[in-house]
């Protein structure tokens, strides 16, 4: 049976797959090779690029015109600055994917020598001159992951394939195709030989374009949820693929992760999908599948939050956190390189968001996670008899905490802008961690933080000797403001603002919470709870 693919390239007979070539504009990219142009193809992880390179060498090769062959150099990462180590592990990897692939043994035979003789910073472009010759084809290079290579030797990379341009086609390949993460106009590398920090532009200036690969569509997303359809019987209701939509935006590794968790292992209790193929996928299992990827930390997402520790990846997030308008600016190269990895994208109207609601959830979860750990609250303390989240208690309780606390706390955030938010967030969590979840949404220019807190309910009760259980669902808004302005005028923005998400939301529950940090004020000027009504809908305000 077939399966979505969460590591590694897609491969038909096994994995539930869009057309790679599909998803790249090939008539574009044949008319670069015809030009015999040099071009960038670069897309965040796991987007697909991979499988994009090998279809293409596929398609390349089986026309007969031209003698196509994809590397992979990560290996030389490890070389770090040891060019020659680094040019060696290069050259074994060309060596042997030519053998692999293509079944030519000239760079096995040759390869040591060509080192021996050229030297570390011009054996790769000497390698290239001398196959070209040998081949009776033109020769088209794709090689991936080469923005893994570090400083001197991804200098001497990128130089050594401009030094050999102008010998193109007939002694040096016709095109070569750099992939990877980033754009290469976005390299900075640093040069251990003479401390310099060299522009990616500059050591490659002979880059033609650059193509980006794209995340899927909604219809793409349905399509490759319908090959599940097809070959089980299994089938999405509408619901759930909207959901779907919502937690991915079509960011490929998270469509087949979430599509693998709830086909393949999902366990009893939203239904043993992987071997009752009469029941269809719905919302609720969409929505506990997401849940389940975002608490297990897989590697995608692991390896995503790692990159929140970076600095300029701080200096771009922070303020779609706070929903600050952020007056000095970004540095244009630092937002590029935020959405180049995947963390962010900018929206139709230029506003920069986080792109998925999985996302969403994983950043302040993970900038939270060691102050989770330092919480001791357990959710039992806030469960009323009738199972409901007594939630005006927990932020009694958060009050009460923040007050006592938060001067320590919000230090030890890294994002400490967005301190109050965060640790209002890690609190919520680790009650919410016992069976609930929270939904979030921010962004750039909002000036606010919505929460969504959703409680199951189970109700256990008796009706005429007979034991009933009741289910339903608790929804709760909190609404988290920064004071900028008149404490009056930010409780009138926020009640409106309030009212409009519970009635989105179909929330009845809600509550405002104004965190003051003008350090000149006291504790008992800033704590202070009232109820107010917007619209016709009863609301808490709380001062912090």
């Amino acid at each position: 049976m077939k399966f979505f693919n969460t590591a590694g390239p897609v491969n038909y007979k096994n994995h539930y797959c869009l057309p790679p070539l599909g998803r790249i504009d090939l008539d574009e990219i044949l008319s670069l090779i015809d030009q015999e142009k040099y071009f960038v193809l670069h897309a965040p992880r796991q987007t697909g690029k991979t499988s994009c390179l090998l279809a293409l060498m596929e398609h390349l090769n089986s026309s007969g015109h031209f003698k196509c062959l994809y590397i992979n150099v990560e290996a030389a990462q490890a070389a770090r600055e040891n060019v020659n180590s680094g040019m060696k592990a290069i050259l074994n990897e060309l060596a042997s994917c030519a053998v692999d692939l293509l079944n030519d043994v000239f760079l096995k035979e040759n390869r040591l020598r060509i080192l021996d003789e050229s030297g570390e910073f011009a054996a790769l472009s000497e390698a290239l001159s001398l196959w070209s010759k040998e081949s009776l084809r033109p020769i088209v290079l794709l090689v991936d992951e080469v923005d893994s290579l570090i400083g001197d030797t991804l200098i001497s990379v990128l130089r050594q394939i401009r030094a050999g341009y102008t010998k193109r086609p007939s002694a040096f390949p016709q095109t070569i195709v750099l992939c990877g993460v980033r754009d290469v106009r976005d390299y900075r590398i640093h040069s251990a030989r003479d401390k310099a920090i060299i522009t990616g532009g500059s050591a490659f200036n002979i880059k033609a374009k650059s193509l980006r690969l794209g995340d899927f569509t909604k219809e793409e997303m349905t399509a490759l949820y319908m090959q599940h359809t097809e070959e089980t019987g299994q089938v999405f209701t509408q619901d759930a693929l909207d959901l779907a939509w919502e937690l991915t935006s079509g960011q490929p590794w998270l469509v087949n992760a979430l599509g693998y968790e709830v086909c393949f292992e999902m366990k009893k209790g939203y239904g043993r999908v992987k071997t009752d193929r009469a029941e269809p996928v719905t919302k609720e299992m969409i929505a506990q599948a997401g849940e389940n990827i975002i608490s297990r930390r897989d590697t995608h997402i692991d390896q995503l939050a790692d990159k929140l520790k970076e600095e300029r990846v701080r200096r771009v997030i922070e303020p779609v956190l706070t929903g600050e308008l952020f007056e000095g600016g970004f540095n244009a190269e630092e937002v590029q390189y935020v959405i180049d990895i995947g963390l962010v994208k900018q929206a139709v109207n230029g506003e920069i968001i986080i792109p998925n609601r999985i996302y969403q959830e994983v950043i302040p979860r993970e900038l939270t996670w060691s102050a989770q750990m330092g919480i001791y609250e357990k959710y039992a303390w806030y469960v009323d008899e009738t199972g409901k989240l007594n939630m005006e208690k927990l932020l009694l309780k958060f009050q009460e905490f923040f007050r006592e606390h938060s001067e320590h706390w919000v230090e030890r955030f890294q994002y400490k802008e967005a301190g109050p938010q965060l640790l209002m967030q890690a609190f919520l969590q680790r009650i919410v961690n016992s069976g609930g979840r929270v939904e979030r949404e921010y962004g750039l220019g909002r000036m606010r933080t919505d929460l969504l807190v959703i409680w199951p309910l189970i109700i256990q009760g008796l009706e005429q000797k007979e034991e009933i259980i009741k289910s339903g669902t608790q929804k709760i808004v909190i609404e988290l403001k920064i004071l900028y302005k008149t404490l009056e005028r930010t409780v009138s923005d926020g009640l409106e603002q309030t009212a409009a998400y519970m009635d989105k939301c179909a929330a009845v529950e809600g509550h405002l919470i104004i965190f003051d940090r003008d350090e000149n004020k006291s504790w008992d000027e800033k704590i202070f709870k009232r109820e107010e009504r917007s619209h016709g809908k009863k609301i808490l305000i709380w001062g912090m």
